[in-house]
């Protein structure tokens, strides 16, 4: 019988459907399943680009495990309860990244993270989430398109963090963020010709950055990408190998754990930045295929939920989160592949990293949260 005819039997019955397990959780089945599906196979790839070394395959199953807790957790926190919070997670970000420069322990010439007891952490990585939260929450409040006052507060709620983070340094997580935020500006309906003023005013501002601004290990990388021959054995190292590599894997790939450029140490980073060459030589072009796929999935759910979120903060927020996961795809495949310089930016959800899985996991928290509390009625 149809619901109309049993409405006319007996009009108090309450024949609304039972929320789903799913939506009481606020849990997105379609991309949860997604990503315990490519974390389990990204812990496949990580086991043969590391060297078969099981201890860190463990570690990072770990983390992955923490990972989808901290998803969780997100995922249960109303908009209108990240509202109230951006403003005190932006200060102690910044807090943070100050501690960083002051007492933050240094690796490999960088001075990145902050040890505690058993463990240590890069605080950078939780502004990736901080940020377009912050900025969000700042616009979402105001008429839009944002006003030239709204626009410059955002832009110096991004600057803050990022100069910050570059001074660290860390060139490639900077412009992570810088996006991140970026993204929420063009989203609330930045006007196009600010657009084009400031595609305009990129070039005088990389000429201040060569000049000025850039350490000379970046400059060599720039240079690097426009001639990696030039510095074989020497900064185009990485890159050269790489390319061996991608093109020795063919249409299937050597198989895996057969690979010869990163189980012989040709291959300089394997387990992290450049991991998805290893990828390339064991399983070939169809493996790579299939990555990008699954990639394409995970984004496809995200302008999803961007589309059907309610209010305007969750658009903003669950947009620029899905868009900042793109340039991370797009920034690791690209470098690797020789289109973009080096700028040490690992392969989501399959590069070995506590700090950067977890960060990552949570925000896809951000995207739940956004697609399932309905009863947010925010701007």
């Amino acid at each position: 019988m149809s619901q109309d005819f049993i409405r006319q039997l007996d009009p108090t019955l309450d024949l609304r459907e039972a929320p789903s397990l799913s939506s009481r959780l606020h849990i997105d089945p379609v991309l949860f399943m997604t990503l315990l599906a490519f974390c389990s196979a990204g812990l496949f790839i990580l086991y043969s680009a590391s060297g078969q070394d099981m201890d860190m395959v463990m570690r990072q199953a770990v983390y992955m495990v923490v990972g989808f807790f901290a998803m969780f957790i997100v995922a249960q926190i109303p908009p209108r309860i990240m509202i109230r919070l951006a403003p005190i997670a932006y200060i102690g970000g910044v807090v943070l990244l100050v501690a960083v420069l002051v007492m933050g322990y240094g690796a490999k010439g960088a001075q990145r993270w902050i040890q505690l007891p058993g463990f240590r952490f890069q605080p950078s990585e939780v502004l990736k989430l901080v940020m377009p939260l912050t900025v969000a929450a700042w616009l979402c409040r105001k008429p839009l398109p944002p006003s030239y006052k709204d626009i410059a507060v955002s832009l110096i709620l991004i600057g803050i963090p990022a100069v910050l983070i570059f001074k660290q340094p860390d060139l490639g997580t900077a412009i992570l963020i810088s996006a991140s935020g970026i993204f929420v500006l063009l989203l609330a309906g930045l006007r196009w010709r600010l657009i084009f003023g400031a595609v305009v005013l990129a070039v005088p501002a990389g000429f201040v950055m060569w000049n000025f601004i850039m350490k000379e290990y970046q400059k060599q990388r720039v240079l690097t990408f426009l001639n990696p021959e030039s510095d074989p054995w020497g900064s185009g190292w990485n890159i050269i190998q790489s390319k061996i590599a991608i093109g020795s894997g063919g249409l299937y790939g050597k198989g895996w754990l057969l690979g010869t450029q990163s189980h012989l140490e040709f291959l300089p980073e394997s387990h992290t930045d450049f991991i998805i060459a290893v990828l390339a030589e064991e399983f070939g072009l169809v493996g790579v295929l299939v990555l990008i796929a699954a990639y394409a999935l995970i984004l496809g759910r995200g302008i999803f939920i961007t589309l059907h979120s309610q209010n305007m903060f969750a658009r903003l927020v669950s947009g620029s989160v899905t868009l900042t996961f793109f340039v991370y795809i797009f920034v690791n495949i690209g470098m690797v592949s020789g289109l973009l310089p080096v700028v040490g930016v690992p392969l989501p959800l399959v590069s070995r990293g506590g700090t950067s899985i977890v960060t990552l996991m949570a925000g896809f928290g951000l995207l739940m949260a956004a697609h399932t509390h309905r009863n947010f009625l925010g701007r």
